[in-house]
């Protein structure tokens, strides 16, 4: 039996991982990334940087976030401490599921990843105080290529758990998907 399990989700390339468990009285042990064993399961990534964050209270929002090709990034997403509502938007040209979302329940319990590939936006909200997420990524932060879409854009109209959340500047006056569209160079290629 592999050390990860991979799930899909209904959005091309989104998929939940799941990585084996050893508990026992002192607690637990896992891994949460080995390149071999994800390469077991198809997913062949160069992993450069870790990224770390805290958000203190609950209802905090961050994102919709993205970054333009050529510095696009494939994230890995999970929580250490506490849990998050984890939200998911294609924003691939000509996809069949362009604008589409799909949101996850990841927490330190269920110890659940999600992969979130180039062409996808990607907004995570604290379920509960002091929540701490750490995510993988295979491109380095640019923020010449930094972009953000509205987190109630209402085109996309996505379904959050919370009317009124905690947002930065920055995430409260991000454009609507349909200001943005022209700017967006990722297009959907289909699977052979």
């Amino acid at each position: 039996m592999g050390k990860f399990k991979k799930f899909d989700t209904g959005l091309e390339g989104v998929c939940i991982i799941e990585p084996t468990v050893f508990e026992d009285h002192r607690g637990f042990f896992m891994e949460s990334y080995n390149k071999k064993d994800f390469e077991e399961i198809g997913l062949h990534l160069d992993l450069v940087q870790d990224n770390h964050s805290l958000s203190i209270k609950a209802g905090v929002l961050r994102g919709l976030h993205f970054q333009l090709n050529p510095k696009a990034q494939t994230k890995i997403v999970r929580v250490l401490k506490g849990a998050i509502y984890d939200v998911v938007v294609d924003i691939r040209k000509g996809s069949p599921t362009f604008g589409k979302w799909k949101g996850f329940i990841l927490t330190s319990e269920n110890k659940r990843q999600i992969l979130v590939p180039k062409g996808f936006a990607h907004g995570v909200l604290t379920l509960v105080p002091n929540t701490e997420i750490m995510y993988k990524v295979d491109e380095y932060y640019s923020p010449e290529h930094d972009r953000s879409i509205r987190w109630n854009d209402p085109d996309i109209n996505i379904d959050w758990p919370v009317s009124d959340p905690i947002l930065s500047e920055k995430d409260a006056n991000a454009p609507f998907l349909k200001e943005i569209i022209d700017d967006i160079n990722f297009e959907y290629k289909e699977e052979k």
